[in-house]
Protein backbone atom coordinates (compact mmCIF):
# COMPACT_ATOMS: atom_id res chain seq x y z
CA UNK A 1 0.00 0.00 0.00
CA UNK A 2 3.02 2.47 0.82
CA UNK A 3 4.55 2.02 -2.51
CA UNK A 4 0.85 2.43 -4.61
CA UNK A 5 0.71 5.99 -2.48
CA UNK A 6 4.43 6.38 -3.30
CA UNK A 7 3.90 5.88 -7.07
CA UNK A 8 0.95 7.78 -6.73
CA UNK A 9 2.87 10.93 -5.78
CA UNK A 10 5.29 10.12 -8.19
CA UNK A 11 3.04 9.71 -11.17
CA UNK A 12 1.38 12.91 -10.29
CA UNK A 13 4.03 14.75 -10.49
CA UNK A 14 3.76 14.68 -14.17
CA UNK A 15 -0.17 15.33 -14.06
CA UNK A 16 -1.90 18.69 -14.45
CA UNK A 17 -4.06 18.23 -11.27
CA UNK A 18 -0.90 17.79 -9.20
CA UNK A 19 -0.13 20.93 -8.03
CA UNK A 20 -3.92 21.29 -7.20
CA UNK A 21 -4.32 18.27 -5.38
CA UNK A 22 -0.62 19.31 -2.91
CA UNK A 23 -2.42 22.98 -2.51
CA UNK A 24 -5.22 21.67 -1.29
CA UNK A 25 -3.44 19.79 0.85
CA UNK A 26 -1.64 22.25 2.15
CA UNK A 27 -4.11 24.71 2.63
CA UNK A 28 -6.26 22.18 4.18
CA UNK A 29 -3.39 21.23 6.57
CA UNK A 30 -3.21 24.81 8.28
CA UNK A 31 -6.15 25.17 9.32
CA UNK A 32 -8.14 21.40 9.94
CA UNK A 33 -6.55 18.60 8.07
CA UNK A 34 -4.25 16.21 10.20
CA UNK A 35 -1.77 15.41 6.66
CA UNK A 36 1.06 17.57 6.25
CA UNK A 37 1.88 18.51 2.44
CA UNK A 38 4.96 17.00 2.84
CA UNK A 39 3.70 13.48 1.64
CA UNK A 40 2.95 15.02 -1.93
CA UNK A 41 5.41 17.38 -1.65
CA UNK A 42 8.89 15.23 -1.41
CA UNK A 43 7.36 12.37 -3.80
CA UNK A 44 6.70 15.39 -6.35
CA UNK A 45 10.00 16.86 -5.97
CA UNK A 46 12.08 13.86 -6.19
CA UNK A 47 10.11 12.81 -9.10
CA UNK A 48 10.72 16.18 -10.85
CA UNK A 49 13.59 18.36 -9.41
CA UNK A 50 13.45 20.98 -11.19
CA UNK A 51 10.16 21.83 -10.39
CA UNK A 52 10.50 21.73 -6.17
CA UNK A 53 10.66 25.18 -5.79
CA UNK A 54 7.53 25.52 -7.55
CA UNK A 55 6.14 22.97 -5.35
CA UNK A 56 7.40 24.97 -2.59
CA UNK A 57 6.21 28.03 -3.57
CA UNK A 58 2.51 26.28 -3.66
CA UNK A 59 3.08 25.04 -0.43
CA UNK A 60 3.61 28.29 0.92
CA UNK A 61 1.29 30.24 -0.22
CA UNK A 62 -1.71 27.61 -0.21
CA UNK A 63 -0.33 26.69 3.56
CA UNK A 64 -0.22 30.31 4.43
CA UNK A 65 -3.85 31.03 2.62
CA UNK A 66 -4.90 27.80 4.85
CA UNK A 67 -3.53 29.40 8.21
CA UNK A 68 -5.81 32.64 7.43
CA UNK A 69 -9.03 30.20 7.30
CA UNK A 70 -7.42 28.75 10.34
CA UNK A 71 -7.13 32.12 12.59
CA UNK A 72 -10.36 32.96 11.02
CA UNK A 73 -12.09 29.66 13.13
CA UNK A 74 -9.92 30.52 15.93
CA UNK A 75 -11.03 34.04 15.92
CA UNK A 76 -14.75 33.90 14.95
CA UNK A 77 -15.43 30.47 14.83
CA UNK A 78 -13.65 29.33 18.45
CA UNK A 79 -16.60 29.13 20.75
CA UNK A 80 -18.03 26.30 17.94
CA UNK A 81 -15.52 25.29 15.18
CA UNK A 82 -12.31 26.00 16.80
CA UNK A 83 -12.95 24.70 20.19
CA UNK A 84 -14.15 20.94 19.27
CA UNK A 85 -10.59 21.23 16.65
CA UNK A 86 -8.29 22.04 19.65
CA UNK A 87 -10.64 19.58 21.75
CA UNK A 88 -9.86 16.97 19.37
CA UNK A 89 -6.10 17.54 19.19
CA UNK A 90 -6.50 17.60 23.33
CA UNK A 91 -5.01 20.48 23.93
CA UNK A 92 -8.28 22.28 25.22
CA UNK A 93 -6.77 22.70 28.72
CA UNK A 94 -3.88 24.55 27.45
CA UNK A 95 -5.44 26.91 25.07
CA UNK A 96 -5.50 29.75 27.68
CA UNK A 97 -1.47 29.47 28.91
CA UNK A 98 -0.56 29.16 24.99
CA UNK A 99 -3.06 32.83 24.55
CA UNK A 100 -0.84 34.31 27.19
CA UNK A 101 2.25 33.85 25.95
CA UNK A 102 1.36 35.31 22.86
CA UNK A 103 1.33 39.07 24.57
CA UNK A 104 5.23 38.35 24.64
CA UNK A 105 6.70 35.74 22.14
CA UNK A 106 4.03 35.88 19.47
CA UNK A 107 6.26 35.71 16.54
CA UNK A 108 8.77 33.55 18.09
CA UNK A 109 6.02 31.41 18.58
CA UNK A 110 5.29 31.29 15.01
CA UNK A 111 8.09 30.87 13.12
CA UNK A 112 9.31 28.52 16.39
CA UNK A 113 6.28 26.24 15.49
CA UNK A 114 5.66 27.04 12.00
CA UNK A 115 9.13 25.23 11.49
CA UNK A 116 8.58 22.62 13.01
CA UNK A 117 6.56 19.27 12.94
CA UNK A 118 4.26 20.87 15.55
CA UNK A 119 0.46 20.72 13.53
CA UNK A 120 0.37 24.52 12.30
CA UNK A 121 -3.37 24.74 12.58
CA UNK A 122 -2.72 24.23 16.50
CA UNK A 123 -0.91 27.70 15.99
CA UNK A 124 -2.98 29.50 13.14
CA UNK A 125 -6.26 28.72 15.43
CA UNK A 126 -4.63 29.93 18.79
CA UNK A 127 -3.07 32.97 16.79
CA UNK A 128 -6.92 33.84 15.80
CA UNK A 129 -8.15 32.60 19.64
CA UNK A 130 -5.88 34.91 20.80
CA UNK A 131 -6.32 38.17 19.00
CA UNK A 132 -2.69 37.85 17.55
CA UNK A 133 -2.15 40.94 14.97
CA UNK A 134 -3.20 39.26 11.41
CA UNK A 135 -0.53 41.16 9.59
CA UNK A 136 1.94 40.18 11.96
CA UNK A 137 0.68 36.35 11.67
CA UNK A 138 0.45 36.54 8.22
CA UNK A 139 3.90 37.70 7.93
CA UNK A 140 5.32 35.52 10.09
CA UNK A 141 3.68 32.39 8.50
CA UNK A 142 5.28 33.21 4.80
CA UNK A 143 8.50 33.41 6.89
CA UNK A 144 7.73 30.03 8.64
CA UNK A 145 6.20 28.13 6.29
CA UNK A 146 8.20 29.58 3.49
CA UNK A 147 11.49 28.59 5.26
CA UNK A 148 9.99 24.97 5.74
CA UNK A 149 9.28 24.04 2.38
CA UNK A 150 11.92 25.77 0.87
CA UNK A 151 14.46 23.78 2.90
CA UNK A 152 12.94 20.87 1.33
CA UNK A 153 12.99 21.72 -2.01
CA UNK A 154 16.62 22.99 -1.79
CA UNK A 155 17.67 19.69 -0.25
CA UNK A 156 15.52 17.32 -2.77
CA UNK A 157 16.42 19.76 -5.75
CA UNK A 158 20.32 19.32 -4.72
CA UNK A 159 20.07 15.58 -3.63
CA UNK A 160 17.22 14.49 -5.24
CA UNK A 161 18.41 11.41 -7.32
CA UNK A 162 20.38 9.88 -4.04
CA UNK A 163 17.80 11.08 -1.35
CA UNK A 164 15.86 8.94 -3.83
CA UNK A 165 17.34 5.71 -4.01
CA UNK A 166 17.58 5.52 -0.29
CA UNK A 167 13.90 6.65 0.32
CA UNK A 168 12.68 4.01 -2.25
CA UNK A 169 14.96 1.51 -0.83
CA UNK A 170 13.79 1.53 2.22
CA UNK A 171 10.30 3.33 1.73
CA UNK A 172 8.67 1.31 5.07
CA UNK A 173 11.62 2.91 7.33
CA UNK A 174 11.14 6.45 6.17
CA UNK A 175 7.08 5.99 6.23
CA UNK A 176 7.65 5.04 9.60
CA UNK A 177 10.16 7.85 10.40
CA UNK A 178 7.27 10.36 8.85
CA UNK A 179 4.70 9.11 11.17
CA UNK A 180 7.32 9.32 14.21
CA UNK A 181 8.20 13.06 13.59
CA UNK A 182 4.55 13.58 12.94
CA UNK A 183 3.37 11.87 16.29
CA UNK A 184 6.36 13.54 18.10
CA UNK A 185 5.32 17.15 17.06
CA UNK A 186 1.70 16.04 18.26
CA UNK A 187 3.71 15.30 21.62
CA UNK A 188 6.04 18.31 21.63
CA UNK A 189 2.90 20.56 20.90
CA UNK A 190 0.86 18.89 24.00
CA UNK A 191 3.80 19.40 26.56
CA UNK A 192 4.70 23.30 25.07
CA UNK A 193 1.36 24.50 25.32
Amino acid sequence: MLRRIYDWCIDAAHKPYALWIMGAVSFAESSFFPVPPDVMLIPMSLARPQRAWLYALVCTATSVVGGILGYGIGALLYDSVGHWLIEFYGLGGKVEAFRASYAEWGALIIIGKGLTPIPYKLVTITSGFAGYNIWLFVLCSIIARGGRFFVVAILLNRYGEWIRVRIESHLGLWVALGAAVLIAGFIVALRMI
